[in-house]
C-alpha cells in the first residue's frame, strides 16, 4: 500500500510482446507508453518480490506484475468523514456527499476507501457494500480478510436493517404509500433506473413521513431489496423526486459538482446481528439533511 493506495496486479499470459513497456501499453491503452515507462522507472510497477521493472526488459509470460493506479489530477472533495466505530472487525464511516465509496474514474485519494486506509493504515480495509457517491451517510467496512465474506453476505441476504432519509417536494394532502413494490430495470441510458410497469416487483422500500416544512417532507426509507438507486426511482415515480437529485426526473449533463446543492438522501442508520461475534449491532449517522428555506 502506498499513500493508501493498494497495488493491483496483472498476470502476464503468452503472448509475442517485445518488452514489458510494449506489453503495459497495449493492455492499458488509455495510459500512455511514455507514461508506463516513466512510472516504471519510478518504481510504481514492480514484480513478486517487489523488485522495480525495466520498461525495456524483455516480455516474459506466466509472472505477475504489481502497479499502483494514479491520476494526473483529481477533483477535491471538500468534505470530510468520520469514523464512527473501529474494532478488530470492522469500521464504520460516516460518509459526507460527493465522496465515493471506491476509487473510479477520476477518484482515487478522494475516495472514501483510500482515505481511510491512509488515516488508519489498514491495508486489509475492504467495503462490506456501497453508496451512490451523491448519498452521505453509513458505510460499513471489514478489517480482516478472512472475516470479510461474513459480513457481505449480511447485504447479499438481506439481513442488515437499513434505513434512510430524503427530503423531497410536498403538496398538502398528499397520502404517501407505506410501501412501494415495482420493478426495476435499466434504462436506455446506463446511469439510470427505470421502473417497468406491469412486471413481477423486484423492489420494495417501506415508507414513512417524518416532519413537513413548507412545500417539503422529510421522508423515512427503509429499503427491503437493494436494486441501483432504488430509492430515487422509487420517489421520483411517486412525482417527488428528492431534493437536487440530478438524475431522476431527469437526468442533468454532466458538469462539475455543485457542493451548494448536495442529494438529500441519507444513509441514516443500520442494524445487524455481526456473524463473527455474536453482538447485535445499531450505528446511527451523524449527518442531517437540511430543508431548502421557505420563501
Amino acid at each position: 500500500m502506498r499513500d493508501g493506495v493498494s497495488a493491483s496486479w496483472v498476470s502476464l499470459p503468452a503472448g509475442r510482446w517485445a518488452s514489458f513497456g510494449h506489453f503495459f501499453a497495449e493492455r492499458f491503452p488509455l495510459v500512455a507508453r511514455e507514461d508506463w515507462h516513466a512510472r516504471m522507472r519510478l518504481g510504481e510497477v514492480v514484480d513478486d518480490s517487489g523488485g522495480p521493472v525495466d520498461p525495456e526488459a524483455p516480455y516474459r509470460p506466466h509472472h505477475r506484475l504489481w502497479y499502483y493506479r494514479a491520476l494526473e489530477q483529481e477533483d477535491d472533495i471538500p468534505f470530510e468523514e468520520k469514523v464512527l466505530f473501529r474494532d478488530d472487525y470492522l469500521v464504520v464511516a460516516d460518509k459526507p456527499h460527493f465522496l465515493p465509496v471506491v476509487p473510479t474514474g477520476r477518484y482515487l485519494q478522494h475516495s472514501l476507501l483510500v482515505r481511510l486506509k491512509r488515516k488508519l493504515g489498514i491495508e486489509t480495509l475492504t467495503p462490506a457494500h456501497r453508496i451512490d457517491r451523491g448519498t452521505a451517510g453509513l458505510v460499513i467496512f471489514s478489517v480482516q480478510a478472512h472475516t470479510r465474506d461474513r459480513y457481505q453476505t449480511l447485504f447479499r441476504e438481506r439481513a442488515v436493517h437499513k434505513v434512510y432519509e430524503a427530503i423531497v417536494p410536498w403538496k398538502a394532502g398528499t397520502q404517501l404509500p407505506p410501501v412501494r413494490r415495482s420493478h426495476l430495470m435499466d434504462d436506455a441510458s446506463f446511469l439510470r433506473t427505470r421502473e417497468a410497469p406491469g412486471c413481477e416487483p423486484n423492489s420494495e422500500t417501506h415508507m414513512e413521513v417524518l416532519e413537513v416544512q413548507g412545500g417539503h417532507a422529510r421522508l423515512r426509507l427503509s429499503p427491503v431489496t437493494g436494486r441501483k438507486h432504488q430509492l430515487r426511482v422509487h420517489c421520483a415515480a411517486m412525482g417527488m423526486p428528492i431534493l437536487n437529485d440530478d438524475y431522476y426526473p431527469v437526468l442533468r449533463p454532466e458538469g462539475p459538482d455543485d457542493f451548494a446543492r448536495p442529494l438529500q438522501l441519507l444513509a441514516r442508520s443500520v442494524a445487524f446481528t455481526d456473524p463473527v461475534t455474536g453482538q447485535t449491532r445499531r450505528f446511527e449517522s451523524e449527518r442531517r439533511l437540511e430543508f431548502p428555506p421557505t420563501r
